[in-house]
């Protein structure tokens, strides 16, 4: 299973018909492919299910669907499952890789991540890989150069001719929707952190509100984080302990954490926009449901917060 190999079929259908997904593709001095899904190019709901499908290393199925809730009707939501939660959202979807360059910045998420296993994470999980060609997702405000291409081939091991690399804004609606298709993603995260086995993990599925887009990549952030924290729903099937997984489903949904209860926005304001200062408790979902294959017993956590979603959405009331 190359997961490299996978996103790179996601990138074709991407490419072939940009005027469909509204993209535009680059090819920088280098060598490397830049596509545009959400910078300068519109992108849009297409696109962005694309993205999530490359960050996933189409691993996993992604849609948009449609979500009923009390009082504000049917609003549209992301929707995501998968067979292969630790290899896809953990090796591949999670945004852990930090690209800096000058006066530039990013969050790298995809199977090239696999490729340069710069993090701890993949020890824990195992896994690497070293493909012939990269695929990575970059959430940024602007598009790479070609110091910054060069940077990321080299710690993946391949040419810059050899990577392509998808970039949408928070505030786009493609990279909305990338983002926002993180739910089972950030469940896996929070288990890992809780000390959990994630190979017990046998599949997951997600569902998020997608969030109206925001005026600037911040709010954006608060928004989409939102999105999961206080409206996303995931369940998953795990083998184990039918004790052990009532205390994680008790301990695995946002609301178990110190910072549980505000916007988002708000939280990062009140530690001073330091990210590393929010309790890293927060980023799970709103509501999880784990089912115990083995003997067959549910156990649930967590609740919905329509209040904080409607707040952090600029809804009125």
């Amino acid at each position: 299973m190359n997961l490299n190999d996978r996103a790179a079929a996601v990138v074709r259908q991407l490419v072939a018909d940009p005027a469909r997904y509204r993209v535009q593709t680059t090819t920088l001095p280098g060598g490397a492919t830049v596509v545009d899904c959400g910078v300068r190019s519109p992108g849009g709901l297409a696109a962005g299910v694309l993205l999530a499908r490359a960050c996933l290393a189409d691993m996993g199925h992604v849609e948009l669907g449609p979500l009923m809730q009390e009082h504000r009707g049917v609003r549209p939501a992301v929707v995501v499952h998968t067979d292969h939660p630790r290899l896809a959202c953990m090796a591949a979807q999670y945004a852990g890789w930090e690209i800096k360059g000058d006066d530039y910045f990013a969050m790298g998420s995809g199977p090239m991540r696999a490729a340069a296993a710069r993090e701890p994470l993949f020890e824990h999980l195992g896994y690497r890989e070293s493909p012939d060609a990269c695929v990575g997702v970059l959430e940024a405000s602007a598009l790479p150069g070609d110091d910054v291409a060069a940077t990321i081939a080299e710690k993946c091991g391949v040419p810059p001719a050899a990577l392509t690399l998808l970039v949408a804004s928070t505030r786009s609606l493609a990279g909305t929707v990338q983002v926002v298709a993180r739910s089972v993603e950030t469940a896996m995260h929070k288990l890992h952190e809780l000390g959990a086995d994630l190979t017990a993990i046998e599949s997951g599925w997600g569902c998020a509100p997608l969030p109206p887009p925001a005026a600037d990549d911040l709010a954006a952030i608060g928004r989409t984080n939102d999105a999961i924290l206080y409206g996303g729903s995931v369940t998953l099937h795990l083998r184990g302990d039918d004790d052990a997984l009532a205390e994680l489903a008790a301990e695995l949904p946002s609301n178990a954490s110190r910072d549980y209860g505000r916007p988002f926005a708000e939280v990062l304001a009140a530690h001073g926009g330091d990210f590393y200062q929010v309790d890293p408790l927060l980023f799970s979902p709103a509501q999880v449901t784990l089912i115990n294959l083995t003997t067959g017993r549910t156990f649930r956590g967590g609740e919905l917060n329509a209040e904080v979603l409607a707040r952090s959405f600029g809804e009125a009331s």
